[in-house]
């Protein structure tokens, strides 16, 4: 008997949905994380794309636990001197809720062209509204 290896061919991906409202934004990205990469099924292989497709709604009501919403800083750097910008979690969790999602969950994938192509089929709302309505996506739970 052989090895199965995922490849393009024999991939089949299906659509899931998750509500982030009032769960840990770090819980909520690695079951996102998990889900982009494949590794819920059978038939996970590393170097194979064989991940599903994400929707996670209700990011601007994910929590931060802790001290994290004043203490943990998003930086950006534009390149050019003097270029650093900061904004503390609870800011940018009011002000741009997909950007801190997009984030944690990518922290959580490895630094390869796979995952690269997996946050592709990422789709982060704010609210309770999504346009992936004809997919039928299937409801999970975050935690």
């Amino acid at each position: 008997m052989s090895t199965f290896m995922a490849n393009k061919a024999n991939i089949e991906r299906k659509w899931y949905i998750l509500d982030a409202a009032g769960k840990p934004l770090g819980k909520t990205a690695v079951r996102a994380a998990d889900l982009l990469r494949g590794k819920t099924k059978p038939t996970y292989t590393p170097h194979a794309d064989c991940g599903d497709n994400v929707i996670i709604i209700n990011a601007g009501k994910a929590v931060l636990t802790g001290k994290k919403g004043t203490q943990k800083i998003y930086r950006t750097h534009s390149g050019w001197v003097g270029g650093l910008k900061e904004t503390p979690y609870r800011i940018l969790m009011q002000e741009k809720p997909e950007v801190a999602m997009r984030v944690a969950v990518r922290g959580m994938m490895p630094r390869n062209t796979v995952s690269k192509d997996s946050l592709k089929r990422l789709h982060i709302y704010a609210g309770p509204e999504f346009e992936q309505k004809a997919q039928k996506p299937i409801a999970l739970d975050a935690e």
